[in-house]
């Protein structure tokens, strides 16, 4: 595998940010793939196409991001079945007959980085945001909430959107307005898939008695959320937890060898602390 040249990179747009790079590469170190490389690529909706056109037989898999996920979809050939019930892809492997296969590793990630922190099972939990990772978590939480989902959401077609989605999952959810989002820290899980910023007002009111918060975001890290909860003594999943688990399932669907998940999570580590210091 390492005597013949493999290509894999992350899209998206803002691509700048991403941490993908810095963890798959430090995989391939890892399994001394030395004839894999894996770049960053920025590209929006209305590129997508062409850019998926002019790949040749190079190339084992894509990763995606924001706003790529929903708008893959059409450009493959095949999706798997957790990528179906989410409706949104974040991982396209190439095959050798040239075959695009659609995955979602977003799902199992979120899984297993709860697991990781100890979290099983709860009987009830709440989602802040209506995007596809507000989607994916729904789906992760089929196997984690034994009860009902509050999703607390901003606007009638967002809120319309995560209703259709948790009955598409069977899921039993209940969708509240986003100014009602400090009731959420009531629930003994919170997920918060919205981007950088928009929780940061909801610091000041975290109760005493937290649960565990699993906050999406990774940079900057920890959020005033994710602090402030800390500081109460709550337990709290970052985005950073949920990015390696979820690369670590890409490396291996893309290379066929295990994700080595220390190497990649110190890589990670690493880079974020280089960013802060810079």
């Amino acid at each position: 595998m390492t005597d013949q040249h493999h290509r894999a990179a992350v899209l998206g747009s803002p691509i700048a940010h991403s941490l993908s790079p810095v963890l798959h590469r430090a995989a391939y170190r890892a399994l001394g793939l030395d004839g894999w490389t894996y770049e960053a690529h920025e590209v929006d909706e209305a590129g997508l196409p062409a850019f998926v056109a002019g790949l040749d037989a190079s190339w084992a898999g894509l990763s995606l991001t924001m706003p790529l996920k929903r708008a893959i979809l059409p450009l493959l050939d095949e999706v798997s079945a957790v990528a179906t019930d989410v409706e949104a892809v974040n991982t396209v492997l190439f095959g050798a007959d040239g075959r695009r296969t659609g995955d979602n590793t977003d799902v199992p990630g979120l899984v297993a980085a709860l697991r990781e922190r100890g979290v099983e099972k709860v009987d009830s939990a709440a989602v802040f945001g209506a995007g596809a990772t507000a989607t994916s978590t729904l789906a992760a939480l089929r196997s984690v909430c034994t009860g009902p989902v509050r999703a607390y959401v901003r606007g009638a077609l967002r809120a319309q959107e995560m209703f259709e989605a948790g009955e598409r999952l069977g899921v039993e959810i209940q969708i509240r307005p986003w100014e009602d989002a400090r009731k959420a820290f009531d629930y003994p899980l919170v997920v918060s898939t919205t981007p950088k910023g928009a929780t940061d007002h909801l610091a000041d009111d975290v109760p005493g008695s937290a649960g565990v918060l699993f906050d999406v975001v990774y940079d900057p890290w920890p959020t005033p959320l994710a602090a402030a909860w800390s500081a109460a003594g709550g337990k709290v999943v970052g985005g950073l937890d949920l990015l390696v688990h979820q690369a670590v399932l890409q490396v291996e669907l893309m290379t066929g060898r295990p994700g080595p998940l220390a190497e990649m999570r110190a890589a990670g580590e690493a880079a974020l602390r280089a960013r802060s210091a810079g």
